[in-house]
Formats: structure tokens, sequence, C-alpha cells
């Protein structure tokens, strides 16, 4: 008896959630108050427009000056408060000659298509098992949740990839700026990455940390 009613408490509680789930078409973020684990609040629906639903951050040439020769645009809820709650998110990138997406993770997966130019894109797994591939106008790859993963132009000219992940805010974690663009002491970057004092303190200089 005691397992029935246990089993007829978790059922009305997934209906509860599923119910709570569809009563709202959207929940367009409002970035004024403090997100929290599950997103932001919802904006006041008297006051969204269809200006809300449209992103135009992707417009324009980017800008490909620093030190990996990239730029990356994120439309995240953070700078697209549409996507609050719906668990998608998309980037554009794009290489200069010789540009790099060093290697990187997020929370969520995703997957990459190239529209300009040719890139090698690839991840690696738990196993420290690499998958990469030269990747040319309209291939798609896809790198799943939290694997390492990076994409290197080997063209002649700029490419540019568009992303896209499954989560609103799937975070961004770059390994290389992480252990030495940051306040991680120099002696103990060298203890974990096995690097010498003299190459920690040449990454943290080009990082301006030194």
């Amino acid at each position: 008896m005691k397992m029935n009613n246990l089993l007829v408490f978790f059922i009305f509680s997934i209906l509860a959630l599923l119910s709570h789930a569809i009563e709202l078409d959207f929940c367009v973020g409002d970035l004024t108050l403090p997100r929290g684990p599950e997103g932001y609040a919802c904006k006041n629906p008297a006051t969204i427009t269809t200006d809300d639903f449209v992103y135009t951050g992707f417009r324009g040439e980017k800008a490909t000056t620093n030190i990996f020769r990239n730029n990356v645009t994120l439309a995240s809820a953070n700078a697209y408060p549409a996507l609050n709650g719906l668990g998608i998110s998309m980037g554009r990138l794009e290489f200069g000659v010789g540009g790099v997406i060093p290697l990187h993770s997020h929370r969520k997966s995703e997957v990459i298509i190239v529209i300009r130019g040719t890139i090698i894109a690839g991840f690696i797994d738990t196993n420290n098992r690499a998958y990469y591939k030269r990747l040319e106008v309209g291939d798609v790859m896809i790198f799943p949740q939290a694997m390492l993963h990076f994409q290197v132009n080997v063209g002649r000219t700029s490419a540019t990839a568009f992303v896209s992940l499954n989560g609103a805010n799937p975070g961004f974690q770059l390994t290389t700026p992480s252990l030495f663009a940051g306040n991680l002491p120099a002696q103990i970057a060298e203890q974990i990455t096995l690097l010498s004092h003299n190459e920690v303190m040449r990454l943290k200089r080009a990082f301006g940390t030194a």
C-alpha cells in the first residue's frame, strides 16, 4: 500500500510539473531581476513586442583581432531574453586566417555548420580519444555535452560558422584562459599542467596576468 501511495504521488507530481510547463506560451526573460537556476523570471506580457523575439547581434562583419584571431557572438538568454526557458541558444563564430576557437567546453551539446571557409573541428572524449574532421561549407558536426572541443581555420581565407546549443545558457569555458588568464598562481599552474615556469609565465604575460 505504501509503495502504491508513493507511485500515485510520483505520477501526480510529474503531471503537476507538466501542467505548469505548458501554462505559458513563452517566458521572455526579465533581465532586471536576478537569474535563478531555472532561468529568469518572465517579463510582463503587457510589455512584450515582436522585437523581443528578434535578435540582430549576428549582423555585419566581426573583427578577429584578439590573440586567437576569432570572434564569438553568443545569442544566449542573457543577450536574447526570448530564449529564456526554451532550452536553445546560438552562436556565430568568425575566424581570421589561422584563427582558432581554442579548447573549451559547455554544459550542453552543440552542433556546428560551416557557411564560409574551411575549418578543422573536433572534440576529445573522456578516454582521451580525439574525433576531428576537416569541414567545408555546408558540413555539420556535433559536439556531445561537456566534451572538450575546438575549431581551427585551415583555409586561406576567413571562415564563418554558426552553432546551436541545447540550453538557453549553456556556459562557455575556455581551457587555456581558465588556467592562465585568471588568478590561479603560476606555481599551481606549473604543477597541474607539467609546464615549465618560463612557459607558464609566457602564457600569463600573453593574457596580461603576469
